[in-house]
């Protein structure tokens, strides 16, 4: 079997998460990775509707990424759980958001959040 990846990487938001209340006032900068797998219909590689298009998959994290919340844990999960429901094909798929200097005192640290779905 053939299994084909599609991935948006490094995908910037600056958005209203965070578990303090000034980090949802003011937000803050995130970078989303996500990837799925599939496997590979290559019955007509040309046909948009025998991938997953990565425009929608830019939707989704737009969707999730733009209201407020406390943690990217939430919006991971809404991440999936859009991802699976929208394409129940997905073999796996894994999104990770990187927060950019957390409020935790470090010198330009990050923090980073992952989940992983496998069928």
């Amino acid at each position: 079997m053939v299994i084909q990846k599609v991935a948006l990487r490094e995908v910037r938001f600056f958005s209203p998460i965070g578990f303090y209340e000034e980090e949802r006032v003011v937000g803050n900068e995130f970078f989303v990775n996500m990837e799925v797998t599939f496997p590979f219909k290559n019955s007509d590689a040309e046909d948009l509707n025998n991938t997953i298009n990565y425009e929608e998959l830019y939707q989704i994290l737009l969707e999730v990424m733009t209201p407020k919340r406390k943690l990217l844990e939430s919006a991971l999960e809404d991440i999936l759980d859009m991802v699976l429901k929208k394409y129940s094909f997905v073999e796996t798929a894994e999104v990770a958001i990187r927060k950019i200097n957390p409020p935790f005192g470090g010198d330009l640290a990050n923090s980073q959040v992952t989940l992983s779905y496998t069928r």
